[in-house]
């Protein structure tokens, strides 16, 4: 006898997964499609950082790792191109943490571990017949791209590089950021609240990257060392060197039904990075995505009894909901890292007198931060 499912989700990455566990929470059958697993030579370098509303979420799916693997960041330390500085400070918000840096490994493996004990989830290795597919692949979507739908992708000119490092002085739970000519550097804390390693994310120009990605680690990390001021102080290489370009991109449409002549009929609907794609510099991207699965989920839970999971006025609802959610988040991203990668003496000017008075005008700083922190 066939399976019945009530969605079908294509990719088993981190939200494609945390999709299929919320709602096969709400007793919905999952069909989620994964590619077969090949093991990999090269560690896993790549960190998150996930705010309070993401943690509640992986929390409530017993997916959170231990604290080992998910550090909370006490403070945020960003420095400008200038005598500039902005602070932020988990008590001053009356908070638990800022963020929380996790290990994407770590992270990977107890949402696949949840999924394998999830008794109505059922990985399957192709897509199958469902009412609603969910489309979680990832910035380059094969069925976002088979089904015609428009990705205004807007090339940035710097590629991301990033690695691990071991420090000679402990991070005490500090996130720190430099912009510089160089780029923008990212320092994100790992190993725990007493721990002295940290992921790096390293926003660089495009024409030094191949330079930076093939020198000696002594040379790569003297170089961070000088871009971050000697913060940590000695640094070492902790693991192999990672780039893929920066985009910002965003779909033209989020939603819709299969053509009339494909041979797995329902409604889609994009989610996560497969509908859109943020600058890293603030951390949002994992965020985001996760936002959009806990807005799907819900609108899905709430349905009445006669609507069917594929039903596009919940679908069309989901879109307008998130998408007029990213926009500020995702005009401001830009912004800032437009205003940044310009050298005009001007530009460096007034981008670092902004900072000075962002960092002074307590009330806007609050609503950022806790805008960041998924709290509002």
């Amino acid at each position: 006898m066939a399976q019945h499912f009530d969605i079908c989700i294509r990719g088993a990455g981190i939200v494609g997964r945390a999709l299929a566990l919320l709602l096969a929470r709400e007793r919905l059958r999952v069909a989620l499609v994964a590619a077969p697993q090949t093991a990999s030579k090269t560690q896993d370098v790549r960190a998150y950082a996930l705010n309070g509303a993401s943690k509640q979420l992986l929390d409530s799916l017993r997916a959170w790792p231990d604290t080992q693997h998910a550090t909370p960041i006490q403070r945020m330390h960003v420095v400008g191109d200038g005598n500039s500085q902005v602070q932020f400070d988990a008590q001053a918000q009356g908070a638990e943490a800022l963020t929380w840096i996790v290990d994407v490994p770590a992270l990977e493996q107890r949402l696949a571990d949840a999924v394998r004990y999830q008794p109505l989830i059922e990985v399957v290795d192709a897509p199958v017949a469902a009412p609603l597919t969910a489309i979680c692949e990832g910035r380059a979507s094969s069925t976002r791209a088979e089904l015609g739908v428009e990705f205004d992708i807007t090339p940035y000119p710097q590629t991301a590089i990033a690695t691990r490092l071991d420090c000679a002085q402990p991070h005490h739970q500090v996130a720190r950021q430099w912009f510089s000519p160089l780029g923008i550097l990212a320092f994100l804390p790992l190993g725990g609240p007493q721990g002295s390693s940290v992921a790096v994310v390293w926003s660089a120009p495009k024409d030094i990257v191949p330079q930076w990605l093939e020198a000696e680690p002594a040379a790569f990390c003297e170089m961070l060392g000088s871009i971050s001021q000697g913060v940590l102080g000695e640094l070492h290489l902790q693991g192999p060197r990672m780039a893929w370009p920066l985009q910002h991109a965003m779909a033209q449409r989020w939603c819709g039904s299969f053509p009339a002549h494909s041979p797995l009929p329902g409604s889609w609907v994009l989610v996560g990075d497969a509908a859109h794609n943020v600058h890293p510099l603030a951390g949002q991207g994992l965020n985001l995505g996760l936002a959009d699965v806990q807005t799907l989920g819900q609108l899905l839970q709430q349905r009445k009894d006669w609507q069917s999971t594929g039903d596009l006025r919940l679908l069309r609802r989901y879109a307008r909901t998130r998408q007029a959610a990213m926009l500020p988040i995702s005009l401001a991203m830009d912004g800032i890292q437009q205003l940044f990668g310009r050298t005009e003496p001007s530009l460096q000017v007034l981008r670092n007198w902004g900072m000075n008075q962002f960092e002074r005008c307590t009330p806007l700083k609050h609503w950022i931060t806790q805008q960041a922190m998924g709290l509002r």
